[in-house]
């Protein structure tokens, strides 16, 4: 008789999800689903609004990545106002961003991904946590976790107003210049993160690679799919997570193609599938052929370990060596192994903190001139940046007077959500076997192949094409239930 295995919640993630897994009359895994239960009406509700509204309108999508959503909406209102910022005013937003993308990171490494290396996959349940992190790796890293995250955000707020929900992000530059005291608070948390991330890096190498089950888990083949990667670089083909040009390789490493983020439409599409609320992207010139890996196939991956496949290098001199032990150690580019998304997030941990040194230490940095003031009629832009979870295009169409007529967020997870259902799916596959106990640590092992993404589905569920499904209940005040409205 066939069989049902249900995730539900799963777990240690931003956001709500579930995974079905149905299994054959033999035992064996039939199909997985990853699926998406929670709405959001950000694209529709945004309609009406005035354009300028919309960095501290769009970060309310989430309360985890908000200084992405703010970014990616400022820069598309440069491109709306058709105004070029001051250079002072992009190294800035630039730094305020690095520091973000640091602390999130961190978060996310300790706090949700960090359980299933530091503690353990099949450590008890209670114990995979950041309290189970803390007791494996010490009351004084602990310590060190918060203190160096709180530095970070501090630093996010003294420059954008807030370390929650920045309000910095003006068309044509920020609100405000910096001073003397915010560089020097700058210049003393990056050379303190530095070292941080040096430490993090450390850390992964003495609990994660020095153990052979470990570094044998992430080489398997339970987490390895071929995709395309896509991501944004520098001039130089350098990882950059402010601005460049949009890359994509294929599944051998090989140059696909490149893009700019205003022309996004031509090569990135979307598709719906029943049982999500997640979108699927893929690359629309080879299309989406369901849930399959291989060259033949549209599924891309973005976010850390995709935006290392698709550059030649790392900006910043300490993050370039990881950078290049990474690969060596794994076998050379491209790395296909989902679970090493945690190695690469800690090298771009190293590479936000070089590049926020680096940034504070420039003299450009404290110009008076922060701000192009805007004089074009405001009409058509895109803005694009790279999220701790992956490319981020917001775009947005308005009317003459700067209301906004249409809105399309084509969120970091989105670009991942295809690549997301694969690994489930490819897991539950190579771990659920005839005869072996499904444990609480194997469904842990299942979800493992999600949590690598960090995976933001606050921010990635839209509607699909027609309505929401919607069932409305009127219950009278003694509990009788009076009517049942059914939509969708």
């Amino acid at each position: 008789m066939s069989q049902r295995i249900v995730i539900d919640p799963v777990t240690r993630l931003e956001g709500h999800g579930r995974i079905d897994i149905l299994l054959d009359d033999a035992g064996a895994v039939d199909a997985a689903y990853f699926s998406v239960p929670e709405f959001r009406g950000f694209e529709k509700f945004c309609e009406g609004r005035q354009v300028e509204q919309m960095p501290t309108l769009t970060q309310k999508i989430c309360g985890v990545c908000p200084m992405a959503h703010h970014m990616a909406a400022t820069k598309a209102l440069d491109a709306v106002y058709s105004v070029d910022p001051p250079v002072s005013a992009k190294k800035i937003r630039e730094l305020a961003y690095c520091a973000f993308m640091a602390e999130d990171h961190l978060l996310h490494f300790y706090v949700l991904g960090g359980p299933d290396f530091i503690v353990g996959p099949e450590a008890p349940k209670a114990e995979r946590n950041v309290l189970g992190v803390i007791a494996k790796a010490g009351l004084e890293t602990g310590r060190a976790v918060i203190g160096i995250r709180k530095k970070l955000r501090a630093l996010v707020s003294a420059i954008g107003g807030s370390a929650l929900f920045p309000v910095f992000g003006l068309p044509g530059g920020v609100s405000k210049p910096l001073s003397k005291a915010d560089v020097e608070m700058a210049k003393s948390v990056g050379k303190e993160a530095v070292e941080f991330a040096k430490f993090s890096l450390k850390l992964f190498d003495d609990i994660v690679l020095a153990n052979k089950a470990y570094l044998d888990l992430i080489q398997g083949d339970t987490y390895h799919i071929r995709t395309h990667y896509l991501g944004m670089v520098d001039e130089k083909v350098r990882v950059n997570f402010y601005d460049g040009t949009l890359r994509v390789v294929d599944p051998d490493g090989r140059p696909w193609g490149e893009f700019q983020g205003k022309d996004y439409a031509n090569v990135l599409s979307e598709t719906g599938l029943s049982y999500t609320y997640a979108k699927m992207m893929f690359l629309k010139a080879i299309g989406f052929k369901g849930l399959r890996e291989g060259a033949d196939n549209g599924i891309y991956r973005v976010a850390p370990l995709a935006r290392l496949n698709v550059a030649q290098g790392m900006a910043t001199p300490l993050a370039h060596a990881e950078y290049e032990r990474l690969y060596a150690t794994l076998g050379g580019k491209p790395v296909h192994h989902t679970l090493a998304y945690h190695w690469a997030r800690l090298v771009e941990v190293l590479y936000a903190c070089e590049r926020l040194a680096e940034l504070a230490d420039d003299p450009d940095i404290l110009d008076s001139v922060v701000r192009t003031l805007p004089t074009a009629t405001p009409r058509e832009g895109v803005g694009v940046c790279e999220a701790p979870r992956g490319t981020l295009i917001h775009h947005y169409q308005t009317d003459g007077n700067g209301i906004v007529t249409k809105v399309n967020l084509l969120v970091a997870t989105q670009n991942n959500a295809a690549a997301i259902n694969l690994s489930v799916t490819k897991a539950a596959r190579s771990l659920i076997q005839k005869g072996v106990p499904v444990t609480d640590g194997l469904l842990n092992k299942i979800e493992m192949a999600f949590r690598a993404y960090d995976p933001c589905f606050a921010c990635t569920t839209h509607s699909l094409p027609g309505e929401m499904p919607l069932v409305a209940r009127i219950i009278g005040q003694d509990g009788v239930l009076r009517e049942e409205i059914r939509r969708g």
